[in-house]
């Protein structure tokens, strides 16, 4: 657990094993360093003292802890991004799980069952399999035909980690699965930046799924990106139910049941007006001469964006790790000290969502 943790710490850092190791006082050689990072050697507590300080964590960081390491991890990133950033995510994702299991440990949950049971596919041979993987996901899980009000909540219910986070503005996203000390399985983990709009958070939470479900795509096939956006684009606008709002076949579409469909589906107009095309509402020439025209902005600027207290947009806020908390709160199972501790707020917005507002 040290080794990793000290890894990630220093990357975070921007130190190179050289630099870090001059850091220290008395300094430490470079290859000591890494001997603690490859679980070869561990080091002393003095040594441990000086490195926290070098580093600018905590003891209890590098130290303590349910979260053995992060596996499989995949970045949603710009193509300048640093091993800087990526640590930083790392790190902050590993702060946060940590707060999740202590308050689930203290609460004594337990993992649900498996979601993903028999529903896990690979070698897909055309989009078309990703559209009814996304329909037999449905109703796998009960969803009907009908827009989703709470991806995140869902997610959350089968047993993904969802964090929303201030990342560094060169990675928008980050899926992996969480090794957790002397557990027997990986728990998946879904984060995304807090600077998204609503639309494509939820379009991150499903492609994200997507690469839960869609394991590989056949040699022919199409690419695994393009075969996960099209399960994303159908989970969240199931193509019947379109159907039914358009009356199916259409010549062309106006901007008024664009900006309707949006709204009632938690998507971009640019992402509906390519559902239209998928599913065969739109004629493809029509999609690509509205792209080139009134559509080319969309891209750029959202039309109509949904905001925070607005529909679905109220309920795209991962909800779990805070309703935990405030539940051992009500049970007496945490302080309140606690309490502003796990969830990072001031203990005075904490005893205002215990006694109210205006409680003295």
């Amino acid at each position: 657990m040290l080794a990793y943790r000290l890894k990630i710490a220093r990357k975070k850092a921007g130190l190179s094993l050289r630099e870090l190791a001059g850091r220290l006082d008395p300094p430490l050689s470079a290859q000591a360093i890494s001997k603690y990072e490859s679980d070869q050697m561990m080091p002393s507590s003095s040594v441990l003292v000086g490195l926290a300080k070098a580093l600018g964590t905590s003891l209890e960081f590098l130290m303590s802890g349910e979260v053995a390491g992060l596996e499989g991890i995949e970045f949603r990133k710009h193509s300048t991004s640093t091993a800087q950033d990526r640590a930083q995510v790392e790190a902050a994702v590993t702060e946060q799980l940590e707060r999740m299991f202590a308050i689930e440990d203290i609460l004594e949950i337990e993992e649900p069952a498996d979601a993903f049971a028999g529903l896990c596919v690979g070698n897909l041979s055309s989009l078309e399999e990703s559209e009814a993987q996304a329909d037999r996901v449905r109703q796998a899980w009960n969803l009907g035909g009908d827009a989703i009000p709470g991806l995140t909540g869902l997610l959350e219910i089968k047993g993904i980690r969802v964090i929303e986070a201030d990342l560094p503005n060169r990675v928008s996203g980050m899926a992996c699965h969480v090794r957790r000390r002397g557990a027997e399985t990986d728990l998946p983990v879904i984060v995304f930046s807090s600077r998204f709009n609503v639309e494509r958070k939820r379009f991150t939470l499903a492609h994200e799924l997507g690469h839960r479900i869609i394991r590989s795509t056949a040699p022919d096939g199409p690419r695994l990106e393009k075969a996960i956006d099209r399960f994303a684009g159908a989970f969240l606008v199931p193509a019947a139910h379109l159907r039914d709002a358009l009356g199916g076949r259409r010549h062309t579409v106006v901007y008024e049941e664009i900006k309707r469909l949006k709204h009632f589906y938690g998507v971009s107009a640019a992402s509906l007006l390519m559902r239209l095309g998928q599913v065969s509402i739109l004629p493809d020439h029509v999609i690509a001469y509205a792209f080139r025209t009134v559509a080319k902005a969309w891209r750029r600027q959202e039309p109509d964006e949904l905001t925070d207290d607005h529909g679905l947009a109220a309920l795209e806020k991962p909800r779990r790790f805070e309703s935990l908390v405030y539940r051992a709160l009500a049970e007496r199972m945490i302080s309140t000290v606690r309490a502003a501790e796990l969830l990072s707020r001031p203990l005075s917005e904490v005893e205002a969502g215990l006694k109210g507002p205006d409680a003295q």
